[in-house]
């Protein structure tokens, strides 16, 4: 009764005029008023007592996060905290469903009008929100997402009108509010309600909060840049995946979609932006801005976006009419460093609308330029965020490299616009249905930019396949669509299995089903669900849709199940039929669950639906080759005539997402192929031999001498992409090795295959920038140089080190940098590594000194190949304890100091001394946090850093994700390894090398 009506209200509606009475009547009515009196009285003290009780209870539920429900039941009845309610039924969860992970689905927000004043000069922001929302079941819950927000005001409205079907009660109002609380636990804001919510009916929430810009890198976070030795600062948003709750209360899951109205209110010495145009400028009497940007479409809340900063901006504009502007610092504005970046936007949105066959939704597009970032980018919609190394470009000291890594970002992040932006997966469990394709089509847009760098065929291969490959074969893995339940447990499927196997199977189903009719179900995909949400199994609907309608009936769903639904991938092991001496046309082919650790594979369980490519080749030519379906354990299947000196090749051009074992005889016949006449298998596939061959050897499947033979031929390999797989997989090795005592027998190996190439190709003419570097048709020819100087540099070559300290010095004594951009981070490596601390002190000042960031990062980087451990040391302290390095390079320090073999224990060391404050600073972005664990452990091999791996794991795994697990298996299998099969493999370095033979 303390709120709301109380007892004599009610009964006064039922009083009627009565007769007069007689004195008896009069007594009798008296002795029942006093009756009656009395048990009023006993009623208020119960009810006062239970008023009590549930304050208490509410008291205490607050105090260790939990707050009790209130002392009114959803259907009115006073109740205890904890009772069943009218059904009798009902869970504990039902009854207080903030305590669950997920939002209950009671209601659903149609429209956010967000207002925020931002004031820089203190770093915080005060904020109103209105939601109208819309009740799908009746609820006296409104349970949304807040996390580090102070909320000052709460208030609930009926809409006076609905819309459609949708109806508020009559003559709207305010509804009245029994408690709001906040529930830390699992981020939520709770409001309990004196009435339920009718379902089909409107309603408004408002709520007004204040909040601080955080100086960490998620939610609305702050940033800085020095220009003309003036400090200044900007501040931007970082919302996903489950960061808007620490901006503005809201409904923080993806598959509430709602439009959004922001206004921005600020100090005129900064601009603002959002995901739209500006609507609307106010100038207040305070001489305070006031921006309010246009209505968004439907889209999710982790999509919204604003940025309060003082940059400048280009601009250009597409055929259609969108205006595209890059915003960054005034300083690289000015020096054209984000001019490249808005020219290929342009091409690339026209790119994406022909391809998808659906226009750009927004009016505008902006990039933005910021000096700290979590991530490489983030797509918001219409308005981008790169972190700068990622999207500014100084044509005159970036490498090709460079060049390359930044289209690829920029590529990505317009692809989100139709991907993730338009059509937003359901729930994170499929967050690979947006990430896998802008990782996909990072080669394929970058294709169209740029036709001879041949990037989907080529460099796929070894950037996305063979490095996800290597993560997927642990047993530590785990399914591409994994289910999701806590908050935390969100950001560990930000993972490579998510980007870069989701690419992978995206590029195997292009292939199987063929060009046009892919896009023709893309384009389907795309128009059923713009402004919504789509499962897998909608992708997988409308893909079989398009085969049906060619009169293809694969079973899109069924296949790709397989390669979703379960981790890991098969090793496909193909081998002639014995049966008999004559020529075949058959062979067997069989399927295994790939592992690298031999005592993993008791799971005979997994099997994948596979195509398989196949040709048969001899000398001289290859077949054509044909496409087997692969369902069983073991199957035989009819192929070409098959002779003794036939072999047989698998997996054609590296489109099926899996590896390829032979019988050692075809091994045998595919090696001789590689030393006589490489050139009559492609590209691809060499590339795929070289990679299949060192990995099944590494986890057991094949002698360690088949993959040393096999690289034999490299000295005889013109084409850049076998040298670039052969160079990942000897770098692994590499750091196997590099502390072993016989490791010169291994890198003498290499330097042999290198040398001949290394010398042919020479090094690239010196000068200030190659104009256009990676815009020339020779891309290829100067990838292929720099690798092989690479390798040169890397395992000792002693011409390569006179080179590279050569230019050094000429670089200290002029003051003028004529080293080839292509080339930098090699010399400036070798250079740090050879040469005296005076070298590392100069690195050291052009790291501070120059403006480029493409510069910085590989200055940097060069700082970590001393082999002074004083220096190393030193450089570890001042990154993590000053403000000299950025803060999202301090990992990179961290993990190549790591790689070092000078350096490797101190890296380690470092990295268990700082956990604390490591997992504090980037705990919250997983993928960084897995990035540095797996970075600082992933080359540790000896059996006192595995037994100090796993005391750090039972110390220290909070917070770590799924990564520390992994690690450990990492580190088993390097140290198994050692123990295996290092002994075998310096046996066979140790004999006379006969190049053309096979030596079992």
């Amino acid at each position: 009764m303390r709120n709301g009506r109380g007892l004599s209200d009610q009964w006064a509606e039922s009083v009627v005029v009565r007769p007069r009475t007689t004195e008896r009547h009069i007594t009798v009515h008296k002795k029942l008023v006093l009756g009656f009196a009395l048990s009023i009285l006993t009623l208020i003290i119960v009810t006062a007592v239970a008023v009590v009780l549930s304050v208490r209870n509410e008291e205490c539920g607050a105090r260790d996060g939990t707050p009790a429900v209130g002392s009114r039941a959803p259907g009115g009845s006073a109740r205890l905290n904890g009772s069943r309610d009218r059904a009798g039924e009902r869970g504990e969860e039902e009854v207080q469903p903030w305590r669950t992970s997920r939002l209950p689905g009671t209601l659903r927000p149609r429209h956010y009008e967000l207002r925020l004043s931002v004031c820089m000069d203190n770093f915080t922001f005060s904020g109103e929100v209105s939601i109208e929302i819309e009740c799908v079941n009746a609820t006296r819950f409104i349970v949304l997402h807040t996390d580090r927000l102070e909320v000052d005001q709460v208030s609930v409205t009926a809409e006076g009108s609905g819309s459609g079907r949708l109806s508020s009660r009559p003559g709207g109002g305010a509804m009245r509010i029994h408690r709001h609380f906040a529930f830390p636990l699992n981020q939520m804001y709770v409001v309990v309600l004196h009435r339920e919510l009718k379902p089909m009916r409107l309603y408004r929430l408002n709520i007004s909060f204040d909040a601080a810009i955080e100086d960490e890198l998620l939610g609305f976070f702050r940033s800085s840049y020095t220009l003309h030795r003036e400090k200044r600062y900007l501040a931007v948003t970082q919302f996903s995946p489950i960061h808007a709750r620490k901006a503005f209360p809201c409904f923080d899951e993806p598959i509430y979609k709602a439009t959004f109205t922001l206004s921005l209110r600020h100090d005129p010495q900064y601009i603002s932006l959002s995901n739209m145009p500006v609507e609307s400028t106010v100038l207040s009497e305070d001489a305070w801005v006031t921006n309010r940007f246009s209505r968004t479409p439907r889209m999710s809340t982790y999509y919204l976006a604003w940025a309060v900063c003082n940059f400048t901006y280009r601009e250009t504009q597409t055929d259609s009419g969108v205006v595209i502007r890059l915003y960054a610092r005034p300083d690289a504005i000015s020096s054209g460093a984000g001019d490249y970046a808005l020219h290929i936007t342009k091409r690339l949105l026209g790119f994406y609308q022909d391809y998808f066959q659906v226009q750009y939704s927004l009016p505008k597009l902006d990039l933005l330029a910021v000096p700290k970032h979590p991530y490489a980018a983030m797509e918001n919609w219409g308005l981008s965020v790169f972190v700068e190394q990622k999207i500014l470009l100084d044509a005159e000291v970036s490498s090709s490299s460079y060049q390359m890594e930044l289209t690829m970002v920029v590529v990505h992040e317009i692809c989100h616009q139709w991907f993730g932006d338009l059509v937003t997966p359901v729930w994170w469990e499929d967050v690979w249905l947006k990430e896998g394709f802008a990782h996909f089509f990072e080669y394929l847009g970058t294709d169209f930019l740029f036709p001879k760098w041949n990037m989907e065929n080529q460099r796929f291969l070894t950037d996305v396949l063979h490095e996800v490959m290597l993560l997927d074969g642990l047993s530590s893995s785990h399914p591409i669509s994994q289910e999701v339940q806590q908050a935390t447990d969100i950001d560990r499927v930000f993972d490579w299995i998510a980007y870069k196997k989701g690419a992978a199977l995206i590029r195997m189903l292009a292939n199987v089903m063929g060009q046009p009719l892919f896009q023709k179900g893309l384009n389907d995909y795309l128009l059923s669900h713009m402004y919504g949400n789509a499962a897998r199994d909608d992708l997988w609907n409308k893909l079989s849709q398009a085969m049906r309608s060619e009169g293809r009936d694969i079973d899109i769903g069924e296949m790709m199940d397989r390669w979703t639904l379960q981790m890991g991938y098969p090793v496909i092991t193909i081998s002639k039929n014995r049966s008999d001496q004559l020529p075949t046309h058959y062979i067997a082919v069989s399927q295994e669950h790939f592992l690298y650790g031999q005592d993993h594979r008791n799971n005979n369980s997994l099997q994948w639906q596979v195509p398989l490519m196949v040709a048969v080749g001899n000398t001289s030519m290859i077949s054509a080759e044909g496409l087997i379906w692969i369902n069983n354990k073991t199957e035989t299947h009819r192929v070409g005539e098959i002779h003794e000196n036939t072999w047989l090749l698998g997996n054609i051009n590296q489109t099926g997402y899996f590896r390829v074992n032979y019988d050692l005889q075809n091994w045998k016949l595919l090696i001789q192929q590689l030393h006589s006449n490489p050139q009559v298998i492609s590209v691809g596939n060499r590339a795929g031999l070289i990679d299949d061959a060192f990995n099944l050897a590494r986890a057991g499947y094949l002698p360690q001498n088949i993959p040393l033979q096999l690289i034999g031929y490299l000295p005889e390999e013109p084409s850049f992409l076998p040298w670039h797989a052969a160079s990942r997989v000897l770098y692994q090795l590499d750091k196997l090795l590099d502390r072993t005592d016989e490791y010169s027998l291994f890198s003498d190996y290499v330097l042999k295959q290198v040398a001949s190439r290394y010398h042919q190709m020479g090094w690239p003419s010196p000068g200030p920038g190659n104009e256009g570097n990676i815009l020339q048709s020779s891309y290829q020819t100067e990838e292929l140089q720099r690798e092989l100087i690479m390798l040169a540099c890397s395992f000792g070559n002693k011409q390569c080190h006179r080179q590279a300290v050569a230019y050094i010095s000429d670089w200290i004594s002029s003051n003028k940098n004529r080293i080839p951009p292509n080339i930098r981070d090699i010399v400036y490596c070798t250079g740090v590594s050879l040469m005296d601390e005076d070298v590392w002190e100069f690195i050291w000042m052009k790291f501070h000194s120059t403006g480029a960031v493409s510069e910085k990062k590989i200055l940097l980087e060069a700082l970590t190949c001393s082999d002074n451990v004083f220096l190393l040391n030193r450089l570890l302290n001042l990154s993590l304890s000053s403000e000299l390095v950025p803060e999202q390079d301090v990992i990179d320090v961290i993990i190549h100091v790591g790689r070092n073999p000078q350096g490797r224990d101190l890296a380690w060391k470092y990295f268990r001394e700082k956990w604390d404050i490591l997992n504090a600073r980037y705990g919250e972005a997983l993928f960084m946090n897995s990035k540095l664990i797996g970075g600082v452990t992933e080359f540790l091999n000896t059996e006192k850093e595995l037994n100090e791996l796993k005391e750090f794991i039972q110390s220290s795994s909070v917070g770590a994700g799924p990564a520390l697990p992994r690690a450990l298996e990492i580190v088993e299998g390097n140290v198994r390894w050692h123990r295996l099969h290092r002994r075998q493999f310096y046996q066979w370095l140790r004999k006379p090398q006969n190049s053309n033979g096979f030596n079992g």
